[in-house]
């Protein structure tokens, strides 16, 4: 006879259910998500535009250039300790941390509802009709309550709040892969600054000396003043373009700085601009590997799983409730009169709780939450696209700066061997002008300073991909 109001509820609980259907509903409103099945699409989520004589391995290598430790990427002395310190202090970074920890707390409040809530109320009161003598009554209970998960109400909130962890997690991922190829792009930007200052200033000495030339031969009637005041004119032009320059320098600097959670300051880097320490080969992986590489698909992904167990829980709303309360304590208050000392006392009660009419919310929230699931699977496939769009720009980017930094590579081969040529024979005879010895100059300088452009295209265009494959990522735990 002990369990026999506990038993008599349970029965209540399959009546009100349907006993045929009571197998199936648990296991329903029990059931994990299950990863769904990849879109047709993603066979051919991103072009292959790569060539393997161009640093590519083939698409269907499962090696993929975003699983790469970001330190064997952007292993330069310099931009190394620059990534860590991002890493380690960077706002976005902490925030993600805090909301990592929020998340957290918010899991142990869904797995401690599965346990019974325990409830000290102890009282005392004392009484007296017509100033007669007080009576003095007390209780010291310990009240217990706890809500029976008969039909997965609490399990799949508990779900939802692993979900929500998981992508505040992954999230974290996304802030490091942001972190780490803005320092890289911000650093190789500063190399590719310095660059083209240095080779500014280099032309700015020669064309001083080339003015200076001019003077004396109008001097001597070989050049008129139109010519020199030309000449002139172009140099105060390559002069003005040095603060240009040292001001961009700056600007990077500071934003570099600013990623590391620092004042501005100067940043240390590399005297000159080389990328040797890059990858020259690597493979992209096949198209599947985006769905756990890339940190906003892998998010998508999860949503699916939240609205999954959200649908569960809104189902689970349809049962009943099953909550037992029960009371341990001492009283001297026996209902009937006051009796020292005290006696021990305890109830149990059962309670079933069955919806019967809620005005329609039960059935709008079940709609509500099955939208939700056709949502979140048109997100994870808007997201699915959005990656093989990123990766097919960013490969096409790559390729582009390939070629453009081989073509300016022979440009420049090719205008130093003019320059050198045209010097030579003004130097030696009369077939050439001091004109044509100033344009070969003037063209080399325009693509020393194209070929500057290309590299640093290069390797931001490496970058990107680097970033759109969802590199940098560390263990979750």
């Amino acid at each position: 006879m002990k369990h026999t109001s506990l038993y008599i509820i349970l029965a209540a609980a399959l009546v009100l259910t349907g006993c045929k259907s009571a197998k199936e509903t648990y296991q329903r409103l029990y059931s994990d998500y299950e990863e769904a099945p990849a879109p047709t699409f993603t066979n051919s989520l991103f072009r292959d535009t790569a060539r393997i004589s161009d640093g590519y391995l083939p698409l269907t290598d499962t090696v993929s250039f975003g699983n790469l430790p970001w330190r064997d990427v952007f292993n330069d002395p310099y931009v190394m300790p620059l990534i860590e310190r991002a890493l380690e202090a960077n706002t976005n970074i902490l925030l993600a941390d805090e909301t990592i920890y929020q998340a957290e707390q918010g899991l142990k409040v869904s797995r401690l509802a599965f346990l019974p809530s325990v409830a000290f109320s102890p009282q005392g009161t004392i009484s007296s009709f017509d100033f007669n003598k007080a009576t003095q009554a007390y209780s010291i209970p310990v009240g217990v309550s706890w809500q029976i998960d008969a039909f997965g109400n609490l399990r799949n909130a508990r779900k939802q709040a692993e979900m929500s962890v998981l992508q505040t997690r992954v999230a974290k991922q996304a802030v490091r892969t942001n972190i780490i190829s803005s320092v890289a792009n911000l650093y190789y930007t500063l190399l590719m600054l310095d660059a083209q200052l240095a080779t500014t200033r280099q032309t700015i000495e020669i064309w001083q000396k080339n003015v200076e030339v001019m003077g004396y031969m109008m001097h001597a009637g070989m050049a008129n003043g139109a010519a020199v005041s030309q000449y002139k004119a172009n140099l105060l032009n390559l002069q003005a373009g040095v603060p240009q320059l040292e001001a961009s320098i700056a600007q990077a600097e500071n934003a570099l700085c600013y990623i590391l959670h620092e004042a501005p300051h100067p940043i240390a880097r590399a005297k000159t601009f080389y990328t040797s320490g890059m990858p020259s080969l690597f493979s992209i992986g096949i198209p599947l590997q985006l769905l756990q590489n890339r940190p906003d698909v892998r998010i998508a992904e999860l949503q699916m799983a939240y609205a999954f167990y959200g649908r569960n829980k809104a189902e689970a709303a349809f049962y009943p409730s099953i909550t037992l309360n029960g009371t341990l304590g001492w009283t001297n208050s026996g209902g009937m009169g006051i009796t020292n000392p005290g006696k021990v006392l305890t109830t149990l009660i059962g309670q079933l709780t069955q919806p019967i009419f809620a005005k329609g919310q039960l059935n709008a929230n079940l709609r509500i939450s099955e939208s939700e699931q056709r949502r979140a699977q048109l997100n994870f496939e808007d997201a699915l696209l959005q990656a093989g769009q990123e990766v097919s720009n960013y490969l096409k980017d790559y390729q582009t700066a390939i070629d453009q930094h081989a073509w300016y590579e022979q440009q420049v081969k090719q205008l130093e061997t003019a320059r050198d040529q045209t010097a030579a024979l003004f130097a030696h005879g009369n077939s050439t002008t001091y004109l044509e010895k100033l344009t070969a100059e003037q063209s080399l300088l325009s693509a020393q300073l194209a070929l500057i452009n290309a590299k640093h295209a290069r390797v931001q265009a490496m970058i990107n991909l680097y970033c759109a494959l969802g590199g940098g990522r560390e263990d979750l735990h």
